[in-house]
């Protein structure tokens, strides 16, 4: 089983591991649930804040490579999350759910692929994408950079995916 090992820069300190031939069902609700989140400055502000209280929490960052570890839905990573004591509380206290955490997470991860993708040349943006969601990615780089630099991880979430203009 192969499995693909997300940025921790966006996934707060949570390595997620996903399986190379996923649950069907659960991946296409979450996948769609993802594709259809809208990033907003208000939600990168919240998910900023949660991320820096989650470098606070003890075992946040989570990287066994046993089957136990391996998230397969949406559901899974939040339960995962939520498992670690004190992360519920420490992202509820930046106003936001795990879940909406974690949509979040790989919202970010999607449209920072896409948006490099796209500056590719001839690159074009991959259905499902929101161009709006790619604009505001560029638009905030920097500050996701400087997130990275506080990811308990040791992961700068702008070492896995760089936007390259034409």
């Amino acid at each position: 089983m192969q499995t693909l090992r997300i940025a921790g820069g966006w996934l707060a300190a949570l390595v997620i591991l996903v399986s190379a031939s996923p649950i069907a069902s659960a991946q296409d609700a979450d996948t769609q649930e993802i594709s259809r989140y809208t990033l907003t400055d208000a939600g990168l502000a919240k998910y900023t804040s949660a991320t820096q209280k989650l470098a606070a929490i003890p075992g946040a960052c989570a990287r066994e490579d046993d089957e136990d570890s391996e998230s397969h839905s949406l559901d899974e990573m939040v339960a995962k999350l939520n498992a670690v004591p004190g992360a519920k509380a420490a992202i509820q206290s930046a106003g936001v759910t795990t879940r909406e955490y974690v949509v979040f997470s790989w919202s970010m991860l999607q449209t920072g692929m896409a948006a490099w993708a796209q500056g590719q040349s001839g690159g074009k943006l991959p259905p499902g994408v929101s161009q709006a969601n790619v604009d505001f990615f560029k638009k905030h780089e920097a500050e996701m950079a400087a997130l990275g630099e506080n990811d308990p991880c040791g992961d700068d979430p702008t070492d896995d995916v760089e936007v390259f203009e034409n």
